[in-house]
């Protein structure tokens, strides 16, 4: 990377400390084909603060920083804004190399901190919701942030440089080639901006929604918005802020997914139909994802800007197939709204995939478009007029139901 071991310095009194893992390629269920980054940082000022720690396994990359600079005695006070592992990870090596006066999160955070790491009641201090620390000529203040992600999140600010250090919120999984924000690939920062979005923060949009409007009511002069994972931002922070309040509005868009796994083709030809159908309703967008070769999260991203979600699932031993319950149930789990949507697929003898995906549709939510189309065996010609006509219907139903948002 070419920020090297040495600490680098993002404000008159701020410097990045964190750790690059360019070789992650799993987080949580989702991939992450660009890696990530740990983002730690050190206020140098009276006292020194350290804001959040890395993964355990990066201990000693942000402790080579840190010393580049300053010795961990020097440290006074610990801030850990997010009690997740990959940020508190190595917190209680850092507290016994640096030995703070005091080691602050939210109350929440004291609470998740003490089940990972058994502190005790000695050892951390919980700060409230605007509650400030004397740091410098100014402060560090907290912003309690909870469910992005978790119940212990906050932000802090530090008043002096303008820097708002955002924990887990406007960040992405990017083991970035630059610092900044503005100096990377913009079309590479937004898919992954949007990625983590959809895969991390979309179960939250409603504690989104009004973390937002905190923000604006606080109208902090924000000069660096500084996430937890991936670059930071300066110029470009206010259109993120905006990015998300977008995103967790849930808006549905005129494009359909097309997602669906196969074991002899059929299930693919039934899909490639259906998309033909979509595709020929004036302002459809679709887009069709092949099990075999996506993941899970790229369902997640893709579904992010799209207002319909078709469901290809063959049966197998009574049962939709495996990677299509695994798509729905992961789906689930992050609570997409405004959607609609509808199943299909082939079967042998059972046939009862269409029905199983329908009911976690609906158990999402979403209004079905179309009650599916199933197919024995290997689908002949009229049932795969019926996969097109179903794919009319829907692209139909999709363009009526965006236009009830609008």
């Amino acid at each position: 990377m070419s920020v090297g071991n040495q600490a680098v310095q993002i404000s008159d009194h701020v410097y990045w400390v964190g750790a690059f893992d360019p070789n992650l390629r799993e987080f949580h269920g989702y991939t992450t084909g660009r890696g990530t980054t740990y983002n730690a940082f050190l206020i140098l000022s009276d006292p020194i603060v350290l804001i959040d720690t890395v993964r355990k396994s990066f201990y000693d990359e942000m402790m080579e920083r840190i010393r580049s600079v300053v010795e961990p005695e020097q440290i006074e006070l610990i801030v850990s804004n997010h009690a997740e592992m990959d940020h508190s990870g190595c917190l209680p090596e850092a507290i016994a190399a640096c030995r703070p006066s005091a080691v602050y999160a939210s109350v929440n955070g004291c609470r998740d901190l003490n089940k990972h790491f058994a502190f005790g009641d000695d050892v951390l201090t919980p700060l409230k919701d605007g509650e400030s620390i004397p740091v410098g000529t100014g402060s560090l203040t907290a912003v309690h942030s909870p469910m992005l992600h978790w119940p212990d999140s906050m932000v802090t600010w530090y008043e002096e440089d303008g820097v708002l250090f955002t924990q887990d919120a406007f960040g992405m999984h990017f083991a970035c080639e630059h610092l900044w924000a503005d100096e990377n690939d913009p079309t590479v920062l937004m898919f992954e901006a949007g990625k983590y979005f959809a895969n991390i923060l979309l179960p939250f949009s409603k504690q989104i929604l009004r973390f937002a409007s905190k923000l604006a009511e606080l109208n902090l002069p924000v000069n660096i918005m500084a996430p937890d994972h991936g670059p930071l931002w300066r110029d470009q922070w206010g259109a993120m802020v905006e990015r998300y309040g977008h995103w967790a509005t849930q808006k549905p868009t005129p494009k359909a997914v097309v997602v669906y796994d196969t074991m002899w083709g059929s299930t693919r030809r039934m899909a490639e139909r259906i998309v033909a159908g979509l595709q020929s309703v004036d302002g459809v967008e679709t887009q069709l994802i092949a099990m075999s070769e996506s993941n899970r999260s790229d369902v997640a991203t893709a579904m992010l800007d799209a207002g319909a979600l078709l469901i290809g699932a063959p049966t197998i031993n009574g049962m939709m197939f495996p990677t299509l319950a695994d798509v729905l149930t992961y789906l689930t789990g992050l609570k997409l709204q405004n959607r609609i949507g509808a199943s299909f697929g082939s079967y042998g003898w059972s046939g009862q995939s269409v029905k199983q995906a329908n009911a976690y549709l609906e158990g999402m939510h979403f209004e079905l478009a179309h009650p599916g189309v199933g197919a024995r065996y290997v689908p002949d010609s009229d049932e795969l007029e019926d996969c097109e006509a179903m794919g009319v219907q829907v692209g139909q139903a999709l363009l009526d139901h965006v236009t009830s948002f609008q």
